[in-house]
């Protein structure tokens, strides 16, 4: 009985993995910019029964989907607006003919959250949205079917366009990327760990399986199967580390070398990267192969200007698992190995599908 009520009660417990400080501060003050920047430039703090632009609480709830869990399909702009335009719209029709207090607020709610869910813009603030319209009979009485447009459009509208902006700012991706988004590269494959073989339409269907569509999207599913996978093809080959597999005589070019001498080195070495290295072996950047292709013009300038700064980088310790993501999610094909400041080592792919094909224990056979 004892261990019956001990499992009871930790199942009231927080279901929520436990999240990092800065995550959690990250949030609140992108709730609090975008609040302020509602209130002071656009929404008033007290009600505006003749344009309507004023602050309503839902948007308080919103806040916390939009920037505390931006990657939740609740979350997403089509959710978050079509979800409370919707909402308000069926809470002023529903005030405008239902008198009983009490009744108006169950019905406008209960109305809102069967339209979101047709909607596929199921958000749940849209229900306060609902409800505050059927409670706010004299608001709805001056501002009529516009309360949909003002306030409660326009500054979900805003709340939206300030949380893309915070979470580029923060180094987040809000909207998510969708399962069929353009990859990188600009063509329709997905992106290396999305790659499972599966179909957005059978990623939505296991998730319809499991009632999870509501929390998860078809894209955020590919990836987590992605990076899953990846990660037990790691574990295959064993305690295989960076620093085992990496190169060690590595051709590097300094700061101020020219454009001329890199593009030498890469005609002379046929490398698709180069690290860029102090002259005391500071590790200063990268420069790839495939970017001074890109470049509109001939490449000029010293190393410094062609060179990529802020990409990953590893340590000679750390395992092949994270070098498969770092290479996957970071959109390179060499990683950095560092001791401290110092550049001991390079990553490439062509390393990492050697050392897959040395600790393959299926054999060359498959």
């Amino acid at each position: 009985m004892r261990p019956l009520m001990i499992s009871a009660l930790r199942a009231l417990g927080p279901s929520v993995a436990s999240t990092p400080l800065p995550e959690a501060v990250r949030a609140g003050i992108g709730a609090v910019a975008g609040l302020i920047i509602a209130g002071l430039f656009v929404l008033s703090p007290a009600v505006d029964s003749q344009l309507g632009l004023y602050l309503i609480a839902p948007f308080g709830a919103s806040s916390v989907l939009l920037f505390a869990v931006p990657n939740s399909p609740l979350a997403q702009p089509w959710a978050a607006i079509v979800g409370n335009t919707v909402a308000a719209l069926i809470g002023v029709a529903v005030c405008l003919h239902v008198v009983d207090p009490a009744l108006r607020i169950a019905v406008a709610v209960g109305l809102a959250i069967t339209a979101t869910i047709l909607c596929r813009a199921l958000h749940p603030p849209a229900g306060a949205v609902a409800m505050t319209a059927a409670m706010s009979p004299d608001a709805i009485a001056d501002l009529g079917y516009r309360f949909a447009l003002t306030p409660v459009a326009a500054g979900t509208v805003l709340l939206v366009v300030v949380a893309a902006v915070y979470a580029r700012l923060t180094g987040r991706r809000y909207p998510m990327r969708q399962v069929d988004d353009r990859n990188a590269h600009r063509t329709t494959d997905p992106d290396p760990a999305a790659r499972i073989g599966l179909s957005e339409d059978q990623l939505t269907d296991l998730l319809e399986h499991y009632r999870q569509n509501f929390n998860l999207g078809a894209g955020d599913l590919a990836r987590l199967v992605g990076a899953a996978e990846l990660q037990a093809a790691a574990q295959r080959v064993g305690p295989v580390t960076a620093g085992t597999i990496m190169s060690r005589d590595l051709v590097t070019v300094g700061p101020d070398g020219p454009a001329e001498r890199v593009a030498a080195l890469f005609r002379r070495h046929r490398f698709t990267s180069i690290p860029v290295a102090g002259p005391d072996g500071r590790y200063l950047g990268m420069i790839f192969q495939i970017h001074m292709i890109a470049t509109d013009a001939r490449p000029a300038g010293p190393a410094a200007a062609l060179m990529r700064a802020d990409m990953p980088t590893a340590r000679a310790d750390t395992p092949l698992g994270d070098l498969l993501t770092l290479m996957a999610e970071g959109d390179v094909d060499a990683v950095p190995v560092l001791s401290g400041p110092s550049l001991v080592g390079v990553v490439t792919r062509t390393d990492l599908i050697s050392a897959f094909a040395r600790h393959d224990p299926r054999g060359p056979g498959g």
